[in-house]
């Protein structure tokens, strides 16, 4: 039987296939479009649902910034931080509940450290509660044309029905770049400055990437390292949005490379074909992938976190996941290489920037602001002054500062420090290193205690007493940390 040969047109598109195949294995979503048109110029899974983590808060910050557009409320509001605000999980700024904040503060420190429990001050504030103003979250949704988006908190933090696509968070920011141009300078703030605390962007792109002009990251186990950038050249802005990357880095490498293509003119638009606007992409109808195994399983050495700082690029910059399959991964070969690499430019120091001041309290100018940071300042210096003394760091563990370690190092300081205090419950056991120097220190006293030397003991056994009481209270500071 004679078989007839396969054409041309047949084996291109079969080595098309064999090439697309592996990108949906990474279980990654890419999509990069024109911010004023929605011109849709690369797509991969883009209307695949995803976990949004703390993209999120893009929507908490639209909501916000549109009561206050619409003189519902002012920047200059006074929020107060409540005890579920105060409870959140980190990334956040750990403040005291009765603490309060502006709106204007919150929404700083909400955009640029990612803090969640900002994200439900601003929550309680507008919309009353959290489940209050996740309705206004999900009404807006439903207004801008997110059809694949739903929201149960304004965080991100992990919940069942938190879900969106690269599409919706893509109409997202179309939606505040279109209608608050005037608050557009929340989500490109390079760093802010709490007390003497810095807090750089968690975008990477921005003060590295030329023209990087917002937005926001997020990151749980389950969704993987999320980012939505936007950058403007030459008077075209777009907007790239990467869901599911391996790390921090590698989603802003990855924005970068879409945006690099966004923005070159190789003239081989001719092989891609026409992928309409972003709004009428169609939704996939799936669960979204669940990537926490990947990034938080057993294989991993740290904790994952949104800060990450992971430098492992090598596959980064040779990477060829493209959004239009084949056809995108040949005419990005044929493109003319970027003159610098994004991981080369990545790897630079962000360009020099004044951090933004942020505060708690009232509005303040001038010497007020200047004061109400040395205030600020202040609380948080007992933290660092009792480092050691277990009785006292206990007591201050709701500090701002111990909450800013917990951020940088994915764990609270005060899990560390339970650990150290456990000792002084089974002291009579092994005393531990401070329990060591008292003994050297009463030396002569502690020799003669083999007779009847007990008489002697009263003198230092004050202070055991007087710690036996803490001790039984460590237990509340052990549970805290794992919640």
């Amino acid at each position: 039987m004679h078989l007839p040969r396969p054409s041309l047109k047949w084996i291109l598109a079969v080595a098309m296939l064999a090439i697309a195949a592996p990108q949906m294995a990474q279980a990654e979503a890419l999509l990069v479009v024109e911010a004023d048109s929605g011109k849709v110029l690369q797509a991969d899974n883009a209307t695949m649902p995803w976990y949004p983590a703390s993209l999120s808060k893009m929507m908490t910050a639209y909501v916000t910034l549109k009561a206050v557009k619409d003189g519902r409320v002012s920047l200059d509001t006074l929020l107060t931080v409540s005890p579920t605000a105060s409870s959140q999980s980190p990334s956040k700024m750990g403040f005291r509940p009765g603490t309060q904040v502006t709106v204007d503060n919150a929404l700083k420190m909400m955009l640029v450290k990612s803090a969640n429990d900002m994200a439900v001050v601003l929550a309680e504030g507008i919309g009353g509660s959290i489940d209050g103003f996740a309705g206004m979250m999900n009404q807006t949704a439903q207004r801008l044309g997110m059809t694949q988006t739903s929201y149960v908190n304004p965080n991100g933090l992990p919940a069942d029905g938190q879900i969106t696509s690269a599409r919706d968070m893509a109409i997202l920011a179309r939606a505040m770049i279109r209608d608050l141009p005037e608050y557009e300078y929340f989500v490109h703030i390079p760093s802010i400055r709490f007390g003497r605390r810095i807090t750089q962007n968690f975008n990477k792109l921005i003060g590295r990437y030329p023209g990087a002009d917002g937005f926001k990251t997020g990151f749980i186990c389950a969704s993987g390292y999320n980012l939505v950038a936007s950058a403007t050249r030459d008077g075209k802005r777009l907007i790239a949005v990467v869901l599911g990357a391996s790390s921090g880095r590698m989603r802003a490498i990855r924005a970068a490379q879409l945006l690099d293509r966004g923005f070159a003119n190789n003239g081989m638009a001719w092989l891609r074909p026409s992928l309409g606007t972003v709004d009428n992409l169609v939704p996939i109808d799936s669960t979204p992938p669940n990537l926490r195994e990947e990034m938080c399983g057993p294989k991993h050495k740290r904790p994952a976190s949104d800060e990450d700082a992971e430098d492992t690029v090598a596959s980064a910059g040779s990477s060829s996941t493209n959004g239009d399959g084949g056809v995108s991964f040949f005419a990005s070969g044929l493109q003319a290489a970027m003159p610098t690499k994004p991981a080369d430019m990545l790897a630079q120091p962000a360009a020099a920037s004044e951090p933004v001041v942020v505060y708690t309290g009232p509005t303040k100018t001038g010497a007020a602001l200047i004061a109400a940071v040395e205030a600020d300042t202040e609380k948080m210096q007992p933290v660092k002054r009792a480092k050691g003394k277990h009785s006292r760091v206990a007591g201050k563990k709701p500090d701002a500062a111990d909450d800013a370690k917990a951020d940088a190092k994915g764990a609270s300081k005060s899990d560390s420090k339970p650990a150290a205090a456990k000792p002084a419950r089974h002291a009579n056991a092994k005393p531990d290193a401070a329990a060591a120097k008292t003994a050297a220190a009463d030396k002569p006293a502690a020799a003669k205690p083999a007779g009847k030397p007990a008489a002697a003991k009263p003198a230092a056994k004050p202070k055991t007493a007087a710690d036996k009481p803490k001790a039984a209270d460590k237990p509340k500071a052990d549970a805290k940390p794992a919640g």
